[in-house]
């Protein structure tokens, strides 16, 4: 089955950066569509990156938009959202998804996506 692992996950200042990395195994193909959701303590889940299979098209949330970038390596499975300008309102639980979805649908919105990891926690301090 697909699996999805996030890393990279931990504690930094207001205005500082992190990097998360995601490995995924059991998928059929290397480009299914991918990205990233956070959960802050109490709220819903939020949907702020995402990245077509080649990598050629990306969406993001407004709350992220100029501070965050989506990339991916597909010979190494991997998927990265580099987050600068961080903000105490961005932590949350950071989660990695992926499912076989088409380009056109592979953007921000209610689609469920298939595949989830086990979160990791991203805490920003003033």
């Amino acid at each position: 089955q697909v699996q999805l692992a996030e890393s990279g996950g931990g504690s930094v200042e207001a205005g500082g950066s992190l990097r998360l990395s995601c490995v995924t195994s059991g998928n059929r193909r290397s480009n299914y569509c991918m990205g990233w959701y956070r959960q802050p303590p109490g709220k819903e889940r939020e949907a702020i990156a995402m990245i077509t299979g080649g990598g050629t098209k990306t969406d993001y949330a407004d709350s992220v938009k100029g501070r965050f970038t989506i990339s991916r390596d597909n010979a190494k499975k991997t998927l990265y959202l580099e987050m600068n300008s961080l903000k105490p309102e961005d932590t949350a639980v950071y989660y990695c998804v992926s499912d076989p979805v088409s380009d056109f649908g592979c953007q921000i919105g209610p689609y469920e996506y298939k595949y989830w990891g086990q979160g990791t926690q991203v805490t920003v301090s003033s």
